[in-house]
């Protein structure tokens, strides 16, 4: 990947997922001449020596947020940062976190559809329009000789313990090991299956880097009480930890 750049797009799993691969690359390579830059939502770190740039760029749906009268509307048949992506050699897109919040940590008042605007939607048939629109902008903005495309599978979360067969558990803060077994009591996410459906329909082009069952195992995986923010954190990964897998199957596959 000598003299290539490669973009991580989506939210904070995407970070966790970019802090990881800095963390690895900066381990083998040591800290010589290697400059940073962060602005807004967009951050890139540069490995001279290789002519390597890693970058994450946080956007929460991919589509769009924008402000207007009514107030934050969130438009499913929306993307404007496309002309920035493009520019990297490697593009790793993830979202889903974001589309089931609710109340205060909303970002939008309002979504926009095929034209409608409605207070609200069922969230899992948002999550398919927007993953629609994504998939028609790969399929016709980006050059696939060029770009190689992934998308990094739905991440999962542990707060229910009925889905690793510990049904009094409420979150993953007494977890120390990861779930034993071929299969996941909570069977596979239907944001999982939905991502799958639009990626073999329309974005045939994009690598799918299904990283989701090997997360479900790993209940042990989170910052859980120990992050540096306050509450509990079932939804994030460790540094070192999950991410460094992602990464490994990410060069496996490059």
């Amino acid at each position: 990947m000598k003299g290539k750049k490669i973009m991580f797009i989506g939210d904070s799993v995407s970070d966790n997922h970019w802090q990881s691969l800095l963390c690895l690359l900066h381990q083998a390579v040591g800290g010589l001449n290697i400059t940073s830059v962060t602005k807004d939502t967009f951050s890139s770190v540069t490995f001279h020596e290789y002519g390597v740039t890693i970058q994450v760029f946080i956007t929460h749906y991919l589509v769009d947020i924008e402000n207007e009268k009514i107030g934050r509307v969130l438009k499913l048949n929306s993307l404007k940062s496309g002309a920035i992506w493009k520019q990297a050699d490697v593009l790793i897109f993830n979202t889903w976190l974001w589309w089931y919040r609710r109340g205060p940590k909303q970002p939008w008042d309002y979504i926009e559809n095929d034209g409608k605007i409605v207070k609200d939607m069922d969230r899992m048939a948002a999550f398919r329009k927007g993953l629609t629109t994504w998939a028609k902008w790969i399929n016709t903005d980006v050059n696939p000789i060029k770009t190689k495309v992934f998308f990094q599978g739905i991440t999962p979360f542990h707060y229910h313990g009925v889905e690793w067969n510990e049904p009094r558990a409420t979150n993953c803060a007494a977890e120390t090991t990861p779930f034993n077994g071929a299969t996941y009591p909570g069977g596979e996410p239907l944001a999982s299956k939905v991502l799958k459906e639009v990626l073999f329909s329309g974005a045939k082009s994009v690598k799918l880097l299904d990283i989701t069952f090997l997360s479900q195992l790993r209940k042990d995986g989170h910052p859980s009480k120990y992050n540096i923010f306050k509450g509990m954190d079932c939804t994030h990964w460790c540094l070192s930890g999950v991410p460094d897998t992602w990464n490994t199957i990410l060069y496996a596959v490059l």
